[in-house]
Order: C-alpha cells, then structure tokens, then sequence
C-alpha cells in the first residue's frame, strides 16, 4: 500500500522528467541554468554575506546572523532528511540527454541547493524588502536549474524551496526583525 502511494506520487515527477530530459533548450537557456547551478554551489551566497557585511546598514551583522543561521540549519536538515529519505537522483535512473553535471551526493530529497537558496532569500528579505526580486531572481533560478539539468525532480526543489524559505524567515524572526 505504501508502495503504492509512492509511485503515485512520483509519477509526476518521473513524468516531467523524462520531458525535460529529451528537451534540447536553446544555448542562452542551457548557459544560464549551468551558471545558475555553479552559482547556488555557495559562492553567490556567500558573496551576498560579504556584500552585507560590507554595507553601512545597521543592520547588516543581525541580516548576516540571520542568513547563517538559516543556512546552516538547512544544510543539517538536507543532510539528515536525505540519509533517511534515500531516494535516488533523476540522473542516476535515466541519463540526461544535453547536461553532464555530476551530483554533489547520491540522494535527491530534498534539493540542498534550493534549501539554501531560499533560506539566504528569507533571511536577507526580511531585512531589505527592496532586495527581494533580485535574491527571489536567484533563488529561483537555482532552483530551476537543478531540475533542468536533471539533478532533481520538481518535488525535491519544491519541497526544498519551502523549507529554506521558512527556515530564512525563521531565523530572521528568532532575531527580532520581523
């Protein structure tokens, strides 16, 4: 019965990916979810702490806390859920037709990436609304990338996406600014 369930739910995903998967983008597509992948690796995000902490704002220490704390309890989180949960990668079942990437780990649920996307997206909105459109820009295009190239299916990154952002606006309200 449990099993059943399962694949009931995943059909969607293994749906979507065997679309996108014989799918051939156009080179500005395929350029920009590379990046955007490269970019969710964590040097974007940790150029966004410097970027804060670099700012005059009054701010910037509790915004950067704020991301950290998010950020690091996020990646505790993926890993622990990723162990138990222990379902495999799009790439590792069916072989991507137009990306190469190799998976940073074995497991699929949820995407680390969009975890920390979206917690460094909470965090850093919660302290400067005005630089919601352009962190939410990156943040969803990590996301997208991820399932794009194949290293994830949609419910990983939305399920990732969801937990980052609450655990961005969690840290944000554990540090009193919201």
């Amino acid at each position: 019965m449990l099993t059943r369930a399962a694949v009931r739910f995943s059909a969607p995903d293994y749906y979507l990916m065997h679309r996108l998967n014989r799918w051939r983008p156009p080179r500005a597509i395929r350029a920009w979810m590379f990046a955007a992948s490269r970019a969710g690796d964590g040097w974007l995000w940790g150029c966004c702490g410097v970027a804060v902490l670099a700012s005059n704002d009054s701010y910037r220490h509790h915004a950067f806390a704020a991301a950290a704390l998010a950020v690091l309890t996020g990646i505790i989180t993926f890993k622990i859920l990723k162990r138990a949960v222990g379902r495999k990668r799009p790439c590792a079942i069916e072989t991507h037709c137009w990306a190469n990437l190799l998976p940073p780990d074995q497991f699929s649920f949820p995407s680390g990436h969009s975890i920390t996307a979206f917690a460094v997206t909470g965090a850093l909105s919660a302290f400067y609304p005005w630089a919601l459109p352009v962190l939410l820009f990156c943040a969803v295009s990590v996301a997208a990338s991820r399932v794009l190239l194949g290293m994830h299916f949609l419910s990983d990154v939305l399920a990732g996406s969801a937990l980052g952002a609450c655990l961005g606006f969690g840290a944000a309200l554990l540090l009193g600014t919201i």
